[in-house]
């Protein structure tokens, strides 16, 4: 069995998208609630960055971590990878 892929910034963007979650079931209420679409709106516009951010923050620290440290990784990871930012 292989060890788990971890880096330190891992913690912190769990964190980053628990918050995220939370702002997701707040807009899932609000429109069950039927508060108004500029507030709906507001907050999906608060989920859509923390996720935009969480998964820029994970990409680049692989980026750091693992593409620039010569584990052989090819150009085609690369170019996936840069299609996700």
């Amino acid at each position: 069995m292989t060890e788990p892929h971890r880096h330190a910034s891992h913690p912190a963007i769990a964190t980053r998208l628990k918050r995220a979650e939370g702002h997701l079931r707040r807009v899932v209420t609000m429109i069950e609630e039927g508060q108004p679409c500029l507030d709906i709106a507001t907050q999906l516009h608060a989920v859509e960055r923390a996720m935009a951010e969480a998964k820029r923050a994970l990409i680049h620290d692989h980026i750091d971590h693992c593409l620039s440290d010569g584990h052989g990784h090819d150009m085609a990871e690369i170019k996936a990878l840069t299609k996700l930012l």
